[in-house]
């Protein structure tokens, strides 16, 4: 991890900073999860990994977050 990654890592919430780790360990090159699943995962309402997921895909981090599709639950492209 790049030592901006990681400055910028400390100014995530303890939920924004789970659900980074979670798309770290578990996405390959390109890979999409939906919000609920997330959240089952880490003990999130689907609604949670939601609004913390904003925050993630507006940061400069290792993993991009794009926010992909709407049906049954948001679903988001992360691409590491």
């Amino acid at each position: 991890m790049s030592a901006t990654a990681s400055t910028t890592d400390t100014r995530l919430s303890d939920k924004q900073r789970r659900i980074l780790e979670f798309l770290r360990d578990n996405a390959d090159t390109q890979t999409y999860f939906k919000s609920r699943l997330i959240g089952d995962e880490l003990d999130l309402s689907a609604k949670e990994v939601g609004t913390n997921m904003t925050a993630i895909e507006g940061g400069e981090f290792d993993v991009e977050v794009e926010k992909w599709g709407y049906s049954s639950s948001t679903t988001w492209k992360v691409t590491a």
